[in-house]
């Protein structure tokens, strides 16, 4: 304990934990050790510019598990991984890095304290109403780039000159997003206003310092502006003074020798040089020395020009090491400053999102949602935000949910595959979890109560990798849940127990249902099901209410309605699906045979589910006889050798048998 209490003390440069009011967190003070301890260790720099903590507190934001982070799709897609196509995709209409990094935060950690998510909505709405000052904020973070990059670059010492004037062109934008906040006056955007710190020095002293388009190496000199520093304005006056004094040596003695091709160079071997061409070496002074010969030229050097580039040079080294130094002493005075830029980029970071969420509900006519602590969740005319931007507002069906602990607390959704079902119940989700984090949603109105998680249990997966089959993670994923859930969650069910047999299936469907509908659990759930016998539960339980996808049947086809009703069915559509894939006729004319013989099997009384629990289930043991002459053909039978007959002797011996099976059924000993 002691060890890593050290580590924090020097770091920070404290003298108690409780200065970071990490005194009664032995847990999370030596998690912050060995995180220090493991960046230190590998990035071999100095950590100065980590000098604040922000403590994460599940308290504070909604859970979101990995199943259901993965099953909504909010950063990446389930089946490639890619941002497009996620939620973030959809929200993010942010201008800076910055804002793109906070931005997913907020939809991985949607917050529950119902007043801080309300100040979001009010500062959003409040954009929303203001457009053009919505777009001066934006115009201005285009121009900012990432700060928080930038001064860890700067931090860490490997800050090149032109990160500088990135940061300066930056600080520059301040000013006018300071302005735009001053007419904005909801408490979300006064307390950014007052958080907002202009940094002007930091700016001044760049633009004082650095030069505007200044080399990307910062031992290459030329990064100095003048008037900055007097000895670099001297050295370079001389550095500038010996150029135009070599262009004067080269008119004079062009004029002197009469070589009117002659010139005078310099590379980093030989220096500065005289070089002549050999059609005229006939020409050349006696005070010139031969430096270097050439396959056309020669090249010469003289006491004056050698004097020269002793004091060009020198200055040019002087002056690099100078700038250098300059640069390094700079970067020290802005690292000293790294937690006021650090802050100030947290806040253009808060614009950024509030913004982003502006544009995207102004977009796509999104609605601002009432959000309290009821236990009320009710959406007029939601839809998917993903796939709404995918095929266009006017092309998706939208639809009504509403969900409660008392009258409907689960909802049963029939209908075939393909019908919209899973759909549905992501947007119900995702229109939660986006009001949750301070975003308008995508509906006619919203009225989100207290969620305290979100749990789904959607699509079929397996993890060979840990050795899990389908429907071991399917039952994983449903543990989980009620395991873990409230009356203030909300649960995402997508057929639960088709991985195993039909009964057995159907048996934990309903099962896990019941258990949902305990007072000590009561989540606001979403179940679709193909199980129709479950629908039998609306019967039994208040709470519960069928609702089913609407298909309209035409020539044997269906045709999606996307349209969610109040009752139940008890079709599935499974073979017009099939079809719809592409499955060929033969199968799909010999799978409606096989479907007419069972639904005929089926005349007979239905068992009644419900009842089940109460009946105890009696087993009786089969027994049956064999006569001796059966047992016997059987024999013949089984040890038969087939490969070895010819085809005439087979027909003799299935003849053989045929006989002998009707003299034993002859005498009536045995019945079929």
């Amino acid at each position: 304990e002691k060890c890593y209490a050290e580590e924090i003390y020097n770091h920070f440069r404290i003298a108690s934990l409780e200065s970071l009011g990490l005194h009664e967190m032995p847990a999370t003070s030596m998690a912050i050790a060995l995180i220090l301890s493991f960046v230190q260790e590998t990035q071999k720099q100095d950590l100065s510019y980590l000098n604040d903590l922000q403590l994460y507190q599940t308290q504070s934001f909604m859970v979101l598990d990995a199943s259901t982070r993965r099953n909504l799709e909010l950063t990446e897609t389930m089946r490639k991984g890619e941002r497009k196509g996620s939620l973030l995709w959809v929200c993010d209409q942010t201008c800076t890095a910055l804002g793109t990094r906070l931005l997913k935060q907020w939809i991985e950690k949607p917050l529950l304290d119902t007043d801080s998510i309300n100040r979001r909505l009010n500062a959003v709405e409040e954009l929303n109403q203001s457009f053009f000052l919505a777009e001066d904020l934006r115009k201005a973070l285009k121009n900012i780039y990432d700060l928080e990059r930038l001064i860890g670059r700067v931090c860490y010492g490997n800050a090149s000159p032109r990160d500088f004037i990135a940061l300066k062109s930056s600080l520059a934008m301040l000013p006018a997003i300071q302005q735009a906040l001053a007419h904005l006056h909801s408490h979300y955007f006064g307390r950014l206003f007052d958080e907002l710190d202009l940094l002007e020095d930091i700016h001044q002293l760049i633009a004082d310092a650095i030069v505007d388009e200044p080399p990307l190496s910062p031992k290459d000199g030329g990064i100095i502006k003048a008037g900055y520093h007097k000895a670099v304005d001297e050295l370079r006056q001389i550095s500038v003074g010996g150029k135009s004094w070599l262009a004067e040596l080269e008119v004079k003695e062009k004029e002197r020798t009469g070589i009117k091709s002659l010139k005078i160079s310099f590379n980093k071997v030989f220096g500065y040089f005289i070089e002549v061409t050999k059609a005229n070496l006939d020409l050349v002074p006696d005070d010139y020395i031969r430096k270097q010969t050439m396959v056309n030229a020669e090249r010469y050097i003289t006491p004056e020009l050698k004097e020269w580039e002793e004091k060009i040079m020198g200055a040019n080294e002087k002056l690099a090491a100078l700038e250098y130094q300059l640069f390094t002493e700079i970067r020290q005075k802005i690292a000293l400053n790294a937690t006021r830029i650090q802050k100030t980029a947290t806040v253009i970071a808060r614009i950024d999102v509030l913004q982003s969420f502006s544009k995207i509900a102004l977009d796509n006519g999104y609605c601002k949602p009432v959000v309290d602590d009821s236990n009320e969740l009710e959406i007029e005319e939601g839809r998917h935000p993903v796939i709404e931007r995918i095929i266009g507002l006017e092309n998706y069906i939208a639809n009504d949910a509403h969900l409660d602990n008392n009258t409907q607390q689960l909802i049963l959704l029939t209908g075939p595959n393909m019908a919209g079902k899973s759909t549905y119940m992501r947007q119900v989700a995702l229109c939660a979890l986006m009001a949750r984090i301070g975003s308008f949603v995508p509906a006619k109105s919203a009225h989100i109560g207290k969620i305290d998680r979100i749990f789904t249990r959607v699509g079929a997966s397996d993890d060979l990798a840990a050795g899990q089959s389908t429907f071991m993670v399917e039952m994983c994923e449903t543990a989980n849940i009620l395991r873990n859930a409230t009356p203030n969650s909300l649960v995402i069910l997508d057929e639960i127990g088709r991985g195993t047999s039909t009964y057995d299936g159907l048996s934990i469907a309903w099962a896990v249902s019941e258990y949902l509908l305990r007072p000590a659990i009561a989540a606001k759930t979403l179940f679709a099901t193909h199980y129709h016998e479950l629908t039998r539960l609306a019967a039994e339980y208040a709470q519960v209410k069928n609702y089913y996808v609407a298909v309209k049947e035409k020539n044997g086809d269906i045709i999606f309605l996307r349209k969610i009703l109040p009752g139940g069915i008890d079709k599935s559509y499974g073979i017009q699906v099939a079809s719809l894939a592409g499955l060929p006729q033969e199968v799909l004319l010999r799978a409606k045979e096989i479907l007419c013989l069972l639904e005929q099997e089926e005349q007979m009384p239905k068992i009644d589910l419900a009842q089940i629990p109460q009946r105890p289930i009696m087993q009786e043991k089969m027994t049956l006889t064999i006569p001796d002459d059966l047992k016997k053909l059987l024999r013949e039978i089984r040890n038969c050798s087939i490969n070895e007959l010819t085809p005439v002797a087979a027909l003799l011996q299935v003849e053989k048998w045929q006989k002998t099976l009707l003299s034993i059924e002859g005498e009536g000993s045995y019945e079929e």
